[in-house]
């Protein structure tokens, strides 16, 4: 039997996997134990997660680390932000979450600053204004007189909506509930004037726990479904930016963070929110941290233009090795740069389509081959990435001086480089799992194995190697 070990269900937005994290020695290996297909299906007019397909492979994850003989201290939930299910006064799930990726707030935004002030929404929420929102979609829902919102008793995110079908325990988790433009960045508690304003009933939104701590037992029938006992189901920073910052290895120096994955989330950390009307404008958000910080940041899109054409090529007979093509891109001498957050880019029936057709509409030089598709697309990522510093260095206090890359997307030895020829700072890249090291080693902590968020850095430093780029 191993000790110590935790499991982290980490749900991104093409795939799900139940990782195993055992602390011994000072160090933490981790292990994936299940991983599995994490599908968006259109259905009538939306575009939907698969919600009991999804629980189901969770419990298959859990089952496989019981076989294993491990000995489970806990489990913790992350997932990607602002999506969300209703539950009635019963508990029954109302219908699969529709993802942000649908269509539904198109032009929502502008119907709901008819409304309130944008400057004062943000002086008040300090969040990015993304028509993806919870905000937008569930106004939208309003808007369409949907039936689900009569019989709704509870609103749950995505890693709240897993955790209560653990535990029976329907509670919002902070770091999550700060994606949907609902909670107040003073006080992280529900804008109860904001809702009133809007409609939106009250009563569907709960209380707010924080990171590390302990929400409930497993339910006594998923324990034996899945051969694991009664063990603790625990809050970690339940949105993956929350937990993948938590176990960056940096400590009292200026740095910058990169969660670099299909969304690019870049940003610091901060002791309180940045509340400006040049944040703002400048389209930073203020979300909530794992470890009592806001994550100051900007959200930007990532790799998900790469991963589109990744497929494209793959449905087509086309499939390429991906560490192939990244070394062929690097031969690529001169590029094309796009807008990576262009709305035409968001869900195209086919991408490599529309960034054909967003260069021949700018006149510019429209991408010849795969590999001047990739060049083309890491390069427009790292100026973006260029720009967000520069914008966030106006903002505090202290310029930045080195980035840190985490996630999948830190495998990307030429995005890391590009990045920091463009911003001219030395990029550390690592740890690529990030996400579920800090989802492990906040359960970790709630539960008293670790003592402190310094014995939290040191343990991510002894155990995972991280490599250095330096601006060319």
């Amino acid at each position: 039997m191993k000790n110590n070990t935790y499991l982290a269900a980490d749900f991104g937005g093409g795939s799900g996997r139940i990782i195993a994290g055992t602390i011994s020695k000072g160090k933490l290996h981790i292990e994936e134990i299940h991983r599995f297909t994490n599908r968006l299906v259109q259905l009538g007019k939306h575009i939907y997660w698969d919600f009991p397909c999804l629980f189901q492979d969770m419990k298959e994850g859990m089952r496989l680390a019981a076989k294993q003989g491990l000995k489970i201290n806990g489990i913790g939930v992350d997932t990607w932000g602002v999506d969300f299910g209703l539950i009635d006064r019963n508990g029954n799930l109302l219908g699969n979450p529709i993802s942000y990726r649908d269509k539904r707030t198109v032009g929502i935004p502008e119907k709901v600053f008819d409304i309130i002030s944008k400057s004062e929404h943000y002086r008040r929420t300090g969040i990015q204004v993304m028509p993806i929102n919870t905000l937008f979609q569930l106004y939208s829902m309003l808007l369409e007189d949907c039936p689900q919102l009569t019989i709704a008793d509870r609103l749950l995110f995505m890693p709240d909506l897993f955790n209560y079908f653990l535990t029976g325990v329907a509670a919002n988790e902070y770091s999550i509930s700060s994606t949907s433009e609902f909670l107040n960045a003073n006080t992280h508690t529900w804008d109860v004037d904001l809702l009133s304003q809007l409609k939106i009933p009250l009563h569907l939104f709960g209380e707010i726990r924080q990171p590390g701590t302990i929400l409930g037992k497993l339910k006594k029938e998923i324990a034996k479904e899945t051969g694991l006992d009664e063990i603790d189901v625990i809050t970690v920073g339940s949105h993956d930016t929350a937990s993948a910052i938590a176990a960056i290895p940096a400590s009292g120096e200026n740095y910058a963070f990169l969660s670099s994955g299909t969304w690019s989330l870049l940003g610091t950390e901060t002791t309180h929110p940045i509340l400006t009307e040049e944040a703002r404008i400048a389209q930073f958000t203020n979300e909530g941290g794992a470890n009592g910080k806001i994550t100051f940041l900007r959200n930007i899109t990532g790799l998900w233009i790469l991963q589109r054409l990744m497929l494209e090529w793959k449905q087509s007979g086309e499939e390429v090795d991906y560490s192939n093509i990244i070394e062929q891109a690097k031969l690529i001498k001169e590029t094309v740069l796009i807008d990576v957050d262009a709305a035409i880019f968001q869900n195209p029936e086919n991408m490599t389509n529309n960034i054909q057709k967003y260069c021949k509409e700018r006149k510019l030089t429209i991408p010849q081959n795969k590999a001047a598709f990739v060049k083309c697309i890491c390069a427009s990522l790292a100026s973006k990435y260029k720009e967000a510093i520069i914008e966030m260095n106006r903002l505090i206090p202290e310029p930045i001086k080195q980035l840190y890359i985490i996630g999948g997307g830190s495998r990307n030895s030429l995005l890391n480089q590009l990045t920091a020829d463009v911003t001219g700072i030395p990029v550390i890249a690592g740890p690529a799992e990030a996400t579920a090291i800090g989802n492990i080693l906040t359960q970790a902590y709630a539960k008293g194995d670790i003592k402190s968020q310094e014995e939290i850095t040191q343990i991510v430093r002894s155990s995972f190697d991280t490599k250095t780029y330096q601006p060319q």
